[in-house]
């Protein structure tokens, strides 16, 4: 018995899931581990990561066909809870593409579109990013200012986008604007479109890991075949949102299991007073404590995984896992760094790094009391936005 999990969590998955977390797992280990020290501190990307996992069959899993392993949910939110288990930054390049980026096609898009895009994402030969965010509309996003002009043959688009992960290294960007009658479409802009421009973001103190830019749009035209044929609403893009923010709420618990474990591993070996620090009443209630709130994530999100597969899910339920988890493995990590003391705020035991990852992480697709306002709406029928 794995003494973390102590619910016997493994218990309650599949054979094909047990083995899509394994393999998800040595792949993490044996190839994301050794270079994230690295990637962090110089802030870099490598773009391979994509060739890599695509060749594991990770990038757009859930989508049935088009190249795609077709997997549930649960086994998507398996995959991530091993990847944020490495860095947070890693699993964002991971839920972009997937849940954002081709969700977005897959669900919207028409079969050209679909067929086109897709398989070329899926294999890593194209990257993708989301063009929601704008720098006076993040928690407000019906307040966008990005406008889409109609013409004869497309549209022209004018606006920015901000901290917008993959931007710079994007091949295909999913554009949320609204034209002028306030109806809000999606448009797929391709890299070489004149009037394009995706700078980077420099100096983050989370996520170094991966690319997060800007988007400028200064008359981009558009033409009406890379229009998003089945969205003219703010469902669309929420209904993406929802699949990135779940796979988040995974995610942070791998995060978190990782923060357990160091914390584990380091009060066991680290001797004060003649014996080990794990040894003391303080150090095994923290420890207890973090067990306890990972092993509540996860029966959470299982759950949650569940109910998507079998087509239950209802976005309070997204919101309820995103706040809860992510809160919790913020907690945990900075409780991790506490146990390790001096040695806590080193890259090299990898929980500072965890513990900036989740400032960044428990804020954006949500922060805690934007989510708060979802369930207490969901809750009482009365907005409070």
């Amino acid at each position: 018995m794995n003494k973390q999990d102590i619910l016997l969590f493994e218990d309650q998955l599949s054979s094909e899931e047990l083995a899509i977390k394994t393999s998800a797992h040595d792949y993490c280990q044996k190839e994301l581990l050794p270079r994230i020290v690295h990637a962090n501190r110089e802030e870099q990307f490598d773009r391979g990561i994509y060739s890599e996992m695509a060749q594991m069959g990770f990038l757009g899993a859930p989508i049935k066909g088009y190249g795609c392993s077709g997997v549930n949910y649960v086994s998507y939110g398996l995959i991530a809870r091993e990847i944020e288990s490495i860095d947070s930054s890693y699993r964002s390049a991971y839920s972009v593409q997937t849940s954002l980026a081709m969700h977005a096609i897959y669900k919207f898009g028409s079969e050209d579109q679909k067929e086109f895009y897709l398989p070329k994402m899926a294999k890593g030969e194209l990257i993708g990013c989301f063009g929601l965010t704008e720098s006076d509309a993040g928690s407000d996003p019906d307040s966008m200012k990005t406008i889409a002009k109609e013409q004869d043959d497309g549209y022209v688009l004018n606006g920015s986008k901000t901290w917008i992960t993959n931007s710079p290294i994007s091949d295909v960007l999913i554009i949320w604007a609204k034209d002028e009658q306030s109806i809000l479409r999606g448009f797929i802009v391709e890299r070489d479109s004149k009037g394009l421009t995706t700078p980077e973001i420099q100096g983050k103190f989370a996520l170094r890991a991966s690319v997060t830019g800007q988007i400028f749009l200064d008359n981009v035209f558009v033409p009406k075949d890379k229009v998003l044929p089945e969205v003219q609403s703010f469902k669309g893009p929420f209904s993406c949102l929802n699949m990135a923010r779940y796979g988040i709420a995974w995610g942070s618990m791998g995060a978190a299991e990782f923060c357990l474990n160091a914390a584990y591993i380091y009060s066991m070996e680290r001797k004060q007073f003649g014996k080990p620090i794990a040894a003391t009443q303080l150090v095994q209630t923290k420890l207890a404590d973090m067990q306890t709130e990972i092993t509540l994530g996860l029966q959470s999100v299982l759950r949650v995984g569940r109910l998507i597969d079998e087509n239950k899910m209802k976005p309070e339920m997204i919101s309820l896992v995103k706040r809860n988890n992510c809160q919790k493995a913020l907690n945990i990590a900075r409780e991790s760094r506490d146990i390790h003391g001096g040695n806590g705020i080193s890259d090299e035991y990898h929980v500072i790094r965890h513990c900036m990852n989740l400032e960044a992480v428990n804020t954006y697709e949500g922060t805690e009391s934007i989510h708060g306002l979802i369930l207490g709406k969901a809750l009482t029928g009365y907005s409070a936005f």
